[in-house]
């Protein structure tokens, strides 16, 4: 049995950004290595400009800078927007992305602590919808140097149908919805791996060694990520049992596209989401749910961004609703 006096470790900003950036290392590093190395390119380029921003956001707000800037937060909004994003995406829309998630999202509603909307996910879904083409332009794993994409991201021409493949997700709606075909023929094509898109499924092993680490350190808890994966799988689960030709399996929604991503550093967003243990639950299998929907429905292949946005604007009625009874009251607003 553990005894008074109960000495915790000081938490703080940079101690949870730290842990934060520390944690997507895995992820990154089997993205560089298997997928395509230019990501550490525009991951340097987002991080300049994230910092840049938010100091020059500060110097006008006639704020602090150097805390702030020093703080680790905008290095993490910039790393979860490249993460979101194709690694051969030209600097400028890198740069334009990490402008509207510090300036437009962060800052405009007061700062650190004050956004009710993920800045990473508004800047993917503000960048799908005006380059969708850009947008949708990712490498096959392995499949360009590392001077041609450093090529591509500085601005060279792009013979698209030469530098670019169908990812997992857009190979599966595409297959499924287009083309009519079924799961079995689809999961044939290159596009895919073992149990998600090629190369992908380590890239997510690596998120999920970093979502490991976050909560051994209790940087964040359980009820998000848990209930996420539970809602995903559940309901991918559901329509695969019932018809899967046409639907694909829960380990492929999980192990494609940014699903562990989102599962451990993206939904477990603490400004942005609930605040309370319940809340926390209904938020996250929400974003699963949704997701999962336009995945499947939609008109995208990838709908976590627009789910965590979709939900995002439920944060204040979840929060309203699963608050805790009042000590000595019945309901919370009882009589005692």
């Amino acid at each position: 049995m553990i005894h008074s006096p109960y000495v915790r470790e000081q938490a703080s900003v940079h101690r949870v950004m730290r842990g934060v950036l520390l944690a997507l290392l895995p992820g990154i590093a089997a993205y560089a290595w298997i997928v395509a190395a230019g990501i550490l390119v525009n991951l340097l380029i987002a991080t300049v400009t994230a910092v840049l921003a938010e100091a020059f956001v500060l110097k006008l707000r006639k704020r602090p800078v150097a805390p702030a800037i020093t703080d680790l937060s905008a290095v993490v909004t910039a790393w979860l927007v490249v993460l979101c994003f194709p690694p051969i995406l030209p600097w400028w829309v890198t740069v334009l992305a990490v402008l509207v998630a510090i300036i437009a999202v962060k800052h405009l509603y007061g700062g650190l602590g004050q956004n009710p909307f993920n800045p990473a996910m508004v800047a993917y879904c503000t960048m799908i919808i005006a380059y969708p083409s850009l947008m949708s332009q990712w490498p096959p794993a392995g499949g360009l140097d590392f001077a041609t994409q450093f090529h591509l991201i500085l601005g060279g021409s792009r013979d698209i149908d030469a530098i670019t493949g169908a990812t997992a997700l857009d190979a599966m709606r595409t297959g499924l919805r287009v083309a009519g075909g079924s799961v079995e023929t689809i999961l044939l094509q290159d596009a895919f791996g073992l149990f998600g898109g090629r190369g992908w499924e380590w890239v997510a092993t690596g998120y999920l060694l970093g979502g490991m680490f976050l909560l051994a350190r209790r940087i964040i808890t359980w009820h998000m990520p848990l209930a996420f994966v539970l809602a995903l799988a559940s309901i991918s689960g559901a329509f695969w049992i019932f018809n899967p030709a046409q639907f694909a399996s829960p380990i492929f929604h999980l192990a494609s596209g940014g699903a562990m991503l989102a599962a451990f550093f993206i939904v477990t967003d603490p400004v942005s989401g609930p605040i309370t243990p319940r809340g926390k639950l209904i938020f996250a299998a929400g974003v699963g749910l949704l997701a999962f929907l336009i995945r499947s429905f939609g008109a995208f292949p990838e709908g976590i961004a627009f789910a965590v946005l979709l939900m995002n604007m439920c944060v204040p009625l979840i929060d309203m609703k699963t608050q805790p009874p009042v000590f000595g009251q019945r309901g919370g607003g009882g009589t005692p």
